[in-house]
């Protein structure tokens, strides 16, 4: 066999591999920004996705070269009902392990018969006395978050069974104030109004679509082999050199397609709205009418509908000037 005739970039990013099915539908956020804000505010939220369609606003941004002009964009709908303050986590450090380990969980007094549906084993009695042994240790205690659970049934949604996650407070002069806002919050709601606004910009932690066992030209975009090809033309051209003895993770090869844990960096909220004061309903196909507060985020998020979509104060930098409202001047609602 002669050399290669030309040079071509490999198929594929190995950027995510391995390629494997996320553990949950309920991703874990790895990493959490530190906000410069003087009042106390939850780092992130969640809500569902109903589905896409598209605006048109102004453009303000001085450095676009349709500034002034009305353009066009697509907007993902993520319906956020609010969510319930289930518990409090605190956390110290271990200094043995170079970790974050949990220190007391407190619970609220009442805990609605929802959340037995995805705790069914959860107690209360010992809420109060963990209370006041995190407050009794503040020193310690470097890291304050709030256990939520989300609240499908006030949704377009047709779910009962609630996810429970963290969501990591911020802001604020320090753990003590944090800890404050997190009991005054106890056993309540927690509102998408009271930690974004229209014009934030922020990461989303989601699951994709699932496509199941595809092949290596659909999963990794390699090219069909020659009609001439022995056995197959949907395969690799080659498994490997003869040493090492052995096919590495690098050859394209079929596997699992989708269902992979993704974020997306530097998405705008480009409007919050509520449902409930417009006239008129907003069915989305697959997914309901929607029934509550919503987001507008600007492009697409993974996942298909009804999935749970997590948000977080994004934690790369963004120019002031790009997190600034928008002026939305027409949204397309389909006629059902």
């Amino acid at each position: 066999m002669g050399a290669r005739k030309k040079h071509a970039p490999k198929r594929g990013s190995l950027a995510f591999s391995p390629r494997k099915r996320a553990r949950s539908l309920n991703p874990t956020i790895k990493f959490w920004p530190s906000i410069e804000s003087v009042e106390v505010k939850p780092l992130g939220f969640a809500g569902y996705k109903a589905g896409m369609t598209h605006v048109y606003y102004v453009e303000e941004y001085k450095y676009s070269p349709y500034v002034g002009q009305e353009v066009f964009a697509p907007v993902t709908i993520v319906e956020t009902p609010p969510l319930f303050v289930l518990g409090v986590n605190a956390y110290v450090v271990d200094e043995v392990f170079n970790r974050l380990r949990l220190f007391k969980t407190a619970y609220a007094e009442e805990v609605p018969d929802f959340v037995r549906r995805r705790i069914v084993t959860l107690s209360t009695a010992t809420s109060r006395l963990n209370l006041e042994e995190i407050e009794k240790n503040l020193d310690m205690i470097k890291i304050i978050r709030l256990l939520v659970s989300t609240q499908p049934i006030k949704a377009g949604i047709h779910k009962k069974t609630p996810e429970v996650f963290e969501l990591q407070l911020g802001g604020g002069g320090g753990v003590e104030e944090q800890f404050k806002y997190a009991v005054d919050k106890l056993g309540g709601e927690l509102d998408v109004t009271e930690v974004f606004k229209p014009g934030d910009v922020v990461d989303v932690i989601a699951v994709t679509k699932g496509k199941g066992f595809q092949g290596p030209v659909k999963r990794w975009g390699i090219k069909l082999l020659s009609h001439k090809a022995r056995k197959a033309r949907r395969k690799p051209g080659a498994l490997g050199p003869w040493k090492p003895s052995a096919t590495r993770y690098t050859v394209p090869l079929a596997g699992q397609t989708g269902f992979h844990r993704r974020t997306i960096y530097h998405i705008k909220i480009l409007d919050i709205r509520d449902a409930e004061q417009e006239e008129g309903l907003w069915p989305f196909r697959r997914y309901g009418v929607l029934r509550s507060k919503y987001l507008m985020l600007k492009g697409s998020v993974p996942g298909p509908a009804k999935r749970l979509i997590k948000m977080r104060f994004t934690v790369r930098p963004v120019d002031e000037e790009l997190m600034k409202p928008v002026n939305i001047t027409y949204v397309y609602r389909p006629p059902h």
